[in-house]
């Protein structure tokens, strides 16, 4: 089924009528336009009057009318071949950007990862000057030098290594906190 079956039925009859009467406007414009523009030629050079030069101000409207209705009649072809030639382009222009741009985005990444840490720690909170740390199960807060939590018994060691940076996780990571691989 080629692309021209495949837009609603309603629109192949006036699609049609365009891409038919269209041409044959168009060319009885510049038909009309080229005998009014020879009639002033002839008319100079013969030293008379341009006995069909209005033909010329019919035809330059014509030209224009017939222009725009094969134009409209073959917009979809048009908008297809367009979309067709810049979309892999675009898709390329778009993948250089990535490729070049990952290492910036690496590194922003990390300095904001290791600007969060030097505060009070990821996870963690200050309450009266004490700096505490929540557990990933309960969400209670912990003593920051606590091993397992008060209420859940959870471990609150980070021991779950990440197989691609080697970054200590907790222990029901998803992500790493580090560079975000996948467990």
């Amino acid at each position: 089924m080629n692309d021209e079956n495949r837009i609603d039925p309603g629109h192949n009859r006036p699609r049609n009528a365009l891409r038919t009467a269209g041409p044959i406007v168009l060319g009885s414009g510049i038909l009309l336009t080229v005998a009014g523009f020879g009639s002033l030629i002839v008319a100079i050079a013969t030293g008379g009057m341009p006995i069909l030069f209005f033909l010329a101000f019919i035809g330059l409207p014509l030209t224009f009318v017939g222009t725009v209705m094969t134009f409209a009649g073959y917009m979809g072809k048009i908008a297809r071949y367009t979309q067709a030639e810049s979309a892999p382009v675009a898709k390329d222009t778009f993948n250089y950007l990535a490729d070049g741009t990952q290492e910036g985005v690496r590194t922003v990444a990390t300095a904001i990862g290791e600007g969060i840490g030097a505060g009070i720690g990821a996870g963690a909170a200050s309450t009266e000057g004490e700096t505490k740390i929540r557990c990933h199960k309960c969400n209670d807060l912990q003593a920051a030098d606590a091993k397992f939590c008060d209420s859940c018994g959870a471990t609150l060691e980070k021991n779950k290594p990440c197989p691609s940076c080697s970054e200590l996780n907790d222990p029901d990571a998803r992500f790493c906190d580090n560079c975000g691989h996948s467990f």
